[in-house]
């Protein structure tokens, strides 16, 4: 029997790979998530298999509780509040891999130094994505709403780091042979890890927080396949590398996008909080709905850049009643998605998907940003820093370097925004000065919505 739940396992392995490589792709997301449901129903069910499994009621009560509760949850959470979401969903399968080791050590079930270090390396990182993820969703829903640095607080990382790890080594060394270890020992050791994973996202926020989150979910596939090993258990190594490399590669790229290094994201974050920066020359300059109207209704090409203000006032349906109306006058619109817009990786794209935009009229900052030269109106929907120009100019600023969509380059901005404040991040936009820039004030959903009649009166 237990061959046969292996070629399962084998089979799930191809589903999640094929799930993740359709992820790629807008256009085939939705059969990606298929296929990767499917594999994961299918290792679950091969799972009741295995030989020796036990306390079969208590995995099925299980397994209707957190189903029935992540239904219930996907069915009720707006999109607006789908990165806290993933936080928190992250958090637990880091959480659970900690879980895992901690029974085996109770067990005594780890016999030698490989199984042992793999147990406490999994048990380390995801305790360190639990608690780190925890952290990030309060932030995001904006319970926690301050950075919190503590005083020398990379010295307080890297000590109390290296004392979790050297605890861990002295775990290692205890079940090495026995396959156990000290109870007070192991308590101490799960308490710093946990504390580890508060201290080095607490004074993590605004821009940086897309790639916490994303660090956090390479951390659960790291701790997941490490557990797995220390399981015997192939679809727990498999589905742990797949989401640990992801997960890597998908910090990578966001970091890159950022220009920022990771251990820069980490040691020198963007806390949120107002930031240093040389004096923006300018003011900035209000403008009426019927002057927008009338600006992008006689234009031959607009840019569309959405960011999390659109997501917050759930705008995203009046945009494209918007662009439908300008598009039927005979404007060419277009919607570039910078790739750490809104407070998740692909959050912009789900949210105009979710509006009916189609695909083709999306694009990414490399496809669309030598367009803005030759475009007469970028239209900027609650976006700061990923149209910041001051990422290009100003060496001061903590985003200086970072790759941005080019809309001060369009002919004429107009940006809609609730009031004059600073954006996520702390950071002043150079953008709101510009002379080629004006201001239209309001919340996106009621914003979008008075243009829209204006544009529909000048039809």
């Amino acid at each position: 029997m237990e061959w046969i739940v292996n070629g399962v396992y084998l089979g799930v392995a191809a589903l999640f790979i094929l799930g993740l490589k359709a992820m790629a792709s807008p256009v085939r997301a939705r059969r990606g998530i298929t296929w990767a449901g499917i594999g994961m129903v299918l290792a679950t069910v091969a799972t009741f298999a295995l030989p020796g499994m036990k306390n079969l009621g208590l995995i099925v009560a299980a397994i209707v509780i957190g189903g029935g509760a992540a239904w219930w949850a996907g069915k009720v959470v707006k999109m607006t509040d789908m990165p806290q979401m993933v936080a928190i969903y992250n958090g637990m399968g880091g959480g659970a891999a900690a879980l895992i080791a901690a029974v085996e050590f109770a067990r005594g079930e780890v016999h030698g130094p490989v199984v042992a270090t793999l147990a406490v390396l999994g048990s380390l990182i995801g305790s360190v994505a639990f608690s780190g993820s925890v952290v990030a969703f309060l932030k995001l829903q904006g319970i926690m709403k301050k950075a919190l640095r503590l005083p020398a607080q990379n010295v307080v990382n890297v000590v109390l780091a290296l004392v979790t790890v050297g605890l861990g080594a002295w775990i290692v060394v205890a079940s090495s042979a026995t396959g156990s270890a000290n109870a007070a020992l192991l308590v101490i050791f799960f308490a710093l890890s946990l504390a580890l994973g508060v201290v080095l996202t607490n004074p993590i926020g605004g821009a940086d927080m897309p790639v916490v989150i994303s660090l956090l979910n390479a951390f659960t596939g790291l701790a997941v396949g490490f557990e797995g090993y220390v399981l015997g258990n192939p679809a727990l190594i498999i589905a742990g590398i797949v989401v640990g490399a992801s997960g890597t590669l998908l910090t990578q790229l966001m970091a890159r996008a950022m220009n920022r290094p990771i251990l820069n994201v980490i040691f020198t974050p963007i806390t949120g909080e107002a930031q240093a920066g040389g004096a923006i020359e300018g003011r900035m300059k209000e403008m009426s709905a019927q002057d927008a109207a009338a600006m992008m209704r006689f234009a031959d090409k607009v840019i569309v850049i959405p960011g999390y203000g659109m997501a917050v006032a759930g705008a995203q349906h009046k945009v494209w009643e918007m662009a439908k109306l300008l598009e039927e006058a005979g404007v060419t619109v277009s919607f570039a998605i910078h790739p750490v817009a809104g407070r998740m990786p692909g959050h912009m794209n789900v949210l105009l998907a979710e509006a009916g935009v189609p695909y083709e009229k999306i694009f990414d900052l490399e496809e669309i940003n030598a367009d803005f030269g030759l475009t007469d109106v970028a239209l900027v929907i609650g976006a700061n820093d990923v149209v910041n120009p001051v990422a290009r100019t100003d060496k001061t600023s903590p985003i200086y370097g970072m790759p941005i969509l080019d809309a001060d380059r369009a002919r004429n901005c107009i940006v809609i925004k609730r009031g004059k404040g600073a954006g996520y991040s702390g950071i002043e936009n150079g953008l709101f000065y510009a002379e080629n820039t004006s201001m239209l004030y309001g919340s996106a959903q009621q914003a979008v919505a008075d243009v829209i009649t204006q544009i529909k009166e000048l039809s």
